[in-house]
């Protein structure tokens, strides 16, 4: 990043205030704890039972930390080390939310974790839009999880006869990736080589789970099959080069699904346009159409208002991997204003990474909003994510419909800065 000369001079006046400029350098050097020694270490840090959690938060409150929000909703056994507490945020309501999908079929009451003001009534009245409507049709497409191993070699033929192998091989691969899950399915292979090295893409159905930990112990597996039995081996490999798109946003996200990918859309006319929303079909493309071509100019990874918002709340309350969300929130909305002057509107996510079975949906908390969804446990994934694109789709439909008729500021004056225990009103 460059800055502007006086730029510059105001970050350099602010870093030296209050000292000369050789005192402040030196406060920025290494203290090697040999010179400063170091904090104890907190104490039973693996250990998740009821006697590690309370010697870690006694080791805390000794030195002055104040734990009594945190400690309230700790439980031993979580599934994390150095467990001290909970962080615990609210939860709010979106619906009915009627989805007429695939898998999902019904009308759905969305569980949203935030403190964000605002964003739960936003995305009430795009549910009561979409559900006044007739309901959000929602497809999940495909469902592949990706891992991509690095092999680095002395030179291009050797990378070349090494890929050759695993390809002509790629049965007896996905049967040794097969036998270290019971969900798991090894499905393709895809290869992309630079100059000696070479990166092999696996890309795996993982049932109803997320699969993040499912394709890495499958890859590890693989990965050690091919060093010991190819023709070649490599000089040094990797369990992940950085191909996937694991957990950042990427153009993959459009050349290869990754996750499920999910559609969801739904028609609205023109007198619950003008009615809930006070404004038209036209005013709402036309501010998508510059919202597009602002997001070309930012250089933005697809084209869409606020996807992180839902993902992030409705992950944290389901019990999923939050960073997740930095992939998962690259989309696509489109919308357009139809002869009749209803709106049409779609949502494209190309990369959810959901699950309704393992890691922290066996939460308790995780475990209710997965109920109320009806799609705790296993067979529930493909639903989950159905509700999930359609929530997103009532997102985009109520901030694009804010934005159109110039209530944005003002909805956010009326809900994100009442105070506590203040009445809120309803979003139609």
């Amino acid at each position: 990043m460059t800055v502007e000369r006086a730029t510059a001079r105001k970050i350099a006046e602010r870093l030296l205030e209050g000292g000369r400029a050789d005192e402040r350098v030196r406060a920025l050097d290494p203290r090697p704890p040999d010179r400063d020694p170091l904090p104890e270490r907190l104490p039973a840090a693996n250990d998740a039972t009821a006697d590690g959690l309370a010697r870690r938060q006694a080791f805390l409150r000794a030195r002055g930390f104040r734990l009594e929000a945190l400690a309230a909703g700790a439980e031993p056994g979580a599934p994390i080390e150095n467990h001290i507490g909970a962080a615990r945020l609210p939860v709010g309501i979106v619906g009915p939310l009627r989805v007429n999908g695939s898998a999902a079929r019904g009308d759905f009451y969305v569980p949203m974790a935030t403190t964000e003001g605002a964003m739960i009534a936003s995305y009430n009245r795009g549910a009561f839009v979409i559900s006044q409507s007739g309901g959000a049709a929602a497809l999940c497409l495909t469902e592949i999880v990706s891992r991509a191993p690095c092999f680095c070699f002395e030179n291009m033929a050797s990378a070349l006869l090494f890929t050759g192998w695993a390809l002509e091989h790629f049965d007896a691969l996905r049967h040794v990736a097969d036998a270290t899950t019971r969900h798991g399915r090894l499905v393709d292979l895809r290869t992309s080589l630079i100059g000696k090295d070479v990166y092999l893409i696996f890309d795996y159905q993982t049932a109803d789970a997320a699969g993040q930990n499912m394709v890495t112990f499958a890859t590890d597996a693989v990965c050690r099959h091919l060093v010991e039995h190819a023709p070649v081996r490599p000089e040094r490999w990797y369990i992940e080069g950085n191909l996937s798109g694991d957990k950042k946003a990427t153009m993959l996200s459009f050349l290869y699904a990754r996750g499920r990918k999910v559609v969801a859309e739904a028609r609205l006319p023109a007198g619950l346009l003008r009615r809930v929303l006070r404004t038209t079909a036209e005013e709402m493309t036309q501010y998508w159409k510059i919202s597009f071509l602002g997001g070309v100019q930012s250089g933005s990874i697809g084209a869409q208002g606020h996807y992180a918002n839902a993902l992030a709340a409705v992950f944290a309350a389901c019990g999923q991997d939050l960073a997740c969300v930095a992939e998962a929130a690259v989309g696509l909305t489109r919308m357009e204003r139809r002869p009749d002057e209803s709106l049409y509107v779609a949502v494209v996510l190309p990369n959810l990474i959901v699950g309704t079975v393992g890691g922290g949906t066996a939460q308790p908390t995780a475990r209710e909003c997965l109920e109320l969804l009806g799609c705790a446990g296993e067979g529930g994934a493909r639903a989950f994510a159905e509700i999930v694109a359609a929530t997103v789709l009532a997102g985009e439909i109520s901030i694009i419909a804010a934005m159109a008729a110039g209530d944005f500021a003002a909805a956010h004056r009326r809900y994100g800065r009442r105070a506590t225990g203040a009445g809120v009103g309803t979003a139609t």
